[in-house]
């Protein structure tokens, strides 16, 4: 029986131009460049470290 990990569809909703810049470096680790641009990443402690810094701006849901 193959063990299927949980992903994250990451989705950029908000712009971080006048953020942070620890937040621009996490939005930039996520890959995610441009508005409305969604990602899809592996759930684990670092990448959900990552969107806790960046929650604001990104909207998360699990596929």
């Amino acid at each position: 029986m193959a063990n299927k990990s949980k992903q994250l569809k990451i989705t950029l909703v908000k712009s971080p131009i006048s953020s942070l810049k620890n937040h621009k470096a996490n939005v930039e680790a996520l890959g995610l460049r441009k508005i409305h641009q969604s990602v899809v990443k592996e759930d684990n402690a670092a990448i959900r470290g990552m969107i806790f810094k960046v929650q604001h701006m990104v909207d998360v849901e699990e596929i």
